[in-house]
């Protein structure tokens, strides 16, 4: 239960104000950092929340699939620039932010993760190449200001960091399919 309590307080601390306002300042760091924090703060709140209600988990969730839907789904909306935008002018938007990414996404994929099985697994790291490859040639390549609170170098920014999460996951995918991980059990 640790685990859960070090999750909320992550949550706690990155719903304070000062926290939020400063972390949503820079466009990177309120994209790769403070959303990516949230999910991590869900993940850690999950197995309370699993102990708690395991029939619901069980019925709701039972192989995985819509668990990891429900996470990518809540993850890919908040990846549009124009929801970064409304979350910072729009007081229900931001309040949507703090509750989904934890609470939906961050529970979902901790819930699902083993259950989907290592080819599953395989499936999400793509998709998620795809999606860092597609916001890097977006942010990257975009001769306009895409979100309006922020400037365009910290959209260019922010596809960089996009990039490299990218090129990171296909690193780490491709050590998985070439690499026998039995010789290091």
């Amino acid at each position: 239960m640790k685990q859960a309590f070090y999750g909320l307080l992550l949550f706690i601390f990155l719903a304070l104000p000062p926290v939020a306002a400063i972390m949503e300042s820079v466009m990177i760091v309120h994209m790769h950092m403070q959303m990516t924090l949230l999910a991590v703060s869900g993940l850690l709140m999950a197995r309370f929340f699993q102990i708690k209600f395991p029939g619901f988990f069980r019925k709701w969730n039972s192989n995985g699939v819509p668990g990891i839907l429900l996470f990518v789904i809540i993850w890919s909306f908040w990846m549009i620039p124009r929801s970064m935008d409304e979350a910072l002018t729009i007081q229900l938007v931001e309040i949507f932010k703090f509750i989904s990414l934890p609470f939906l996404a961050g529970i979902a994929l901790r819930d699902s993760w083993t259950k989907i099985g290592s080819f599953g697994q395989k499936i999400v790291f793509v998709f998620f190449i795809v999606m860092f490859s597609i916001m890097a040639w977006i942010y990257i390549g975009a001769d306009s200001q895409i979100c309006n609170n922020y400037l365009q170098v910290e959209q260019q920014t922010v596809g960089w960091g996009s990039l490299f999460f990218g090129v990171f996951l296909l690193i780490y995918v491709l050590q998985l399919i070439f690499i026998d991980h039995s010789q290091y059990e």
